[in-house]
Formats: structure tokens, C-alpha cells, sequence
């Protein structure tokens, strides 16, 4: 009983210490104490949904259509596309091309890179019906504006982000055309569908094995003034709708890869990392992410192609020389994808 009661009588002390050391807290001019800043580095993470492969279809040589099933799906519109964690941990994005009215399912659809990075091909290999995935978004950063007359060029799996356009070009009651081109009709997915939605007078199709490669200036031949013009596809067919866009239309593109840029016109300079204290520096031939994996190995990545916003981080100071494909312009007032993007001049400070 003794050693009970200086075991209650010891306890007894701590609290009303404890209480005591509260009340001087609260009695001081710096009460309530600040909430300790959160490090805002990174891309802010979209809420996670864990969808499962409903059903695997192949609509095209190559290519595997993916329906990603859930329960009242958050909206999207035409152009936005999914975010997909795979099961080895790649991250990638892929369009949406299936109803937005339909809340229960996302399709997406890809085609087989023999020579890419691998999420391709682990989409095709990997990916059957009753795999779950971890998927973030809708995202859209290649929305459909309004307007009163449409050109549409879509070149192979391009034509992903395009299909749901085409609805929503119909629905509106726009003037619109379409031109589809690739390497066969057999590579060329969702191709009966665009068919069936065009019709003969608003439809050019253009199989390279056909008629070789598309007439774009024919194309725009008598196209409404100030049409919006949306393009998705490989670099060189982009470019060439980009020479040949009449005065006055406006072009959106969507890109497979980020836009190339000239390695030889890198300069280095230095990145000071603030929140760890260090300081690397960041050679003309590599790139931020580089610099900074080699003093901490844990920064996170994915695409490294400034798609994916895994690697975005805070920019404390400098001036940003932005070449990713997704940041907002809001966005890149203080933040870069450190994949790509670079410094325009001598130093950046990161919020790492």
C-alpha cells in the first residue's frame, strides 16, 4: 500500500505540473502558437479512386481499350485524361475517350510502344479484366472552348482526346470537320465509330499505306473564319497543321512527349535546395531532377517528360524557364517540373 500511494502521489505531481506549464503558455502574448508551414512542393495530389478493369477490348492493331469501373466517377469533359498508377509503380496519363455522361466507367485506350519507356507495354501485358488501379484525376489541360465551327486533326492513338470532342462538337450544333490519318485502317482505333459520327462530308480519312501522307491545305479549304483547331498526334503532323493554320483560327494541341528542345543551348547554374541546406549544381547536358536525385535519391519522379507532375516543386527564387506540357500559368508563377524545365539564368532556389 505504500508503494501505491507514492505512485499516485508521484502521478498527482506530473499533472498539475503539466496544468501549470499550460496555463503559463496560454498566458504568453505568442499564444495560440503559429501552425508549423507545410511544405508545399510537389503537385498537390488529386483524391486517389481505386477502379478496377472492368472489361479489355482491342479496337485497333496494337492498341487495348481499358474500362475502369467505379462508382459515381467524378465528371470530366472532353479532352481530360486520367492519371494511372500502374502495378510496377509507373505513372502515366492517358485520354479519356468514352461518355462523360456516364458516371459508373473511364475508357482509355493506348498503343504499344515497342521502343518506349514501358508503361505501354505493362498496360498490354499486365492490365486484365480485374486488375485494380490506383487512378487521380480528371484532369484537363486540353479542354474544348466553344465555338461556331471545329477543325479536328487526329493522327493514330490521337485520336483519343478527340472522339469525345467530336460528340460534343455534334451535340453543340458547330460547323466541324475531321481529318484521321495513320499508318493503316486496321492501326487506326475507334475508326467505325468516327465514320459512322462524320459521315462522308465531314470525314477525311488517310491511310499512309493508302495514299501516303494527308493534304492539310486541303483540309482547311473554305474553313469558317476563327474555326478552333484541335490537333493530337505525332510531332511532325502538329507541326505541319501548325504551318498551314489560317489567320484567325486558333490551335490546341495535346502532345504524345514533351516538345523537343535543343540540348546545345543548355546552360548549367546552380539549384540551392533551401529546406535540406545543400547546394548542387546542374551541368548544360542534364537535367534538375538529376542534380537533385544525387543529393537526395529519394525525390520523387514518374514520366520525366514534364507530363505527370510527379516531380513539381516550389521555386522559392529565380527565374523559371518552363518547358513542361501541364503546369497551369497560375502554376508556374512559383512552381516547375524540375524534369524538364530549367533556369533562365544562373541560380534557382527550391522549396526542397
Amino acid at each position: 500500500m505504500p508503494r501505491l500511494r507514492t505512485v499516485a502521489a508521484v502521478a498527482g505531481v506530473a499533472l498539475l505540473t503539466r496544468r501549470a506549464l499550460r496555463r503559463r503558455i496560454e498566458r504568453s502574448p505568442l499564444w495560440p502558437l503559429p501552425a508549423l508551414p507545410v511544405p508545399t512542393s510537389g503537385r498537390p495530389r488529386g483524391r486517389a479512386l481505386t477502379l478496377t478493369v472492368g472489361r479489355r477490348e482491342e479496337p485497333a492493331e496494337g492498341v487495348v481499350q481499358l474500362h475502369l469501373y467505379g462508382e459515381d466517377l467524378p465528371p470530366w469533359e472532353p479532352g481530360a485524361h486520367l492519371e494511372l498508377t500502374l502495378p510496377s509503380g509507373l505513372v502515366r496519363q492517358y485520354s479519356l475517350c468514352g461518355d462523360p455522361a456516364d458516371r459508373a466507367v473511364y475508357s482509355v485506350a493506348t498503343r504499344l510502344v515497342e521502343d518506349g519507356r514501358g508503361g505501354s507495354r505493362e498496360v498490354h501485358e499486365a492490365l486484365r479484366e480485374g486488375t485494380q488501379l490506383t487512378v487521380r484525376g480528371p484532369r484537363n489541360r486540353f479542354a474544348l472552348a466553344s465555338s461556331h465551327a471545329y477543325v479536328f486533326v487526329a493522327g493514330g492513338i490521337g485520336i483519343t482526346p478527340i472522339l469525345p470532342m467530336l460528340h460534343a462538337a455534334e451535340a453543340s450544333g458547330a460547323d466541324w470537320r475531321v481529318l484521321y490519318c495513320g499508318r493503316s485502317r486496321a492501326s487506326m482505333p475507334f475508326l467505325d465509330e468516327v465514320e459512322k459520327l462524320a459521315g462522308p462530308a465531314r470525314l477525311t480519312v488517310v491511310a499512309e499505306d493508302e495514299s501516303g501522307l494527308p493534304d492539310l491545305r486541303a483540309l482547311f479549304v473554305d474553313v469558317p473564319q476563327a474555326a478552333a483547331v484541335y490537333t493530337c498526334g505525332p510531332e511532325p503532323l502538329m507541326d505541319a497543321v501548325a504551318e498551314v493554320l489560317p489567320a484567325g483560327c486558333t490551335l490546341h494541341l495535346e502532345r504524345f512527349a514533351a516538345a523537343a528542345v535543343a540540348a546545345q543551348g543548355n546552360e548549367a547554374f546552380e539549384v540551392e535546395l533551401r529546406r535540406s541546406g545543400r547546394t548542387v549544381e546542374v551541368a548544360a547536358d542534364e537535367t534538375v531532377l538529376a542534380a537533385v536525385r544525387r543529393e537526395l535519391p529519394d525525390t520523387a519522379y514518374s514520366c520525366e517528360q514534364g507530363f505527370c507532375g510527379t516531380c513539381q516543386q516550389r521555386v522559392l527564387a529565380g527565374e523559371i524557364e518552363h518547358r513542361d506540357e501541364l503546369l497551369t500559368d497560375d502554376e508556374r508563377d512559383a512552381s516547375m517540373l524540375i524534369c524538364v524545365s530549367r533556369a533562365r539564368g544562373g541560380r534557382l532556389v527550391l522549396d526542397v
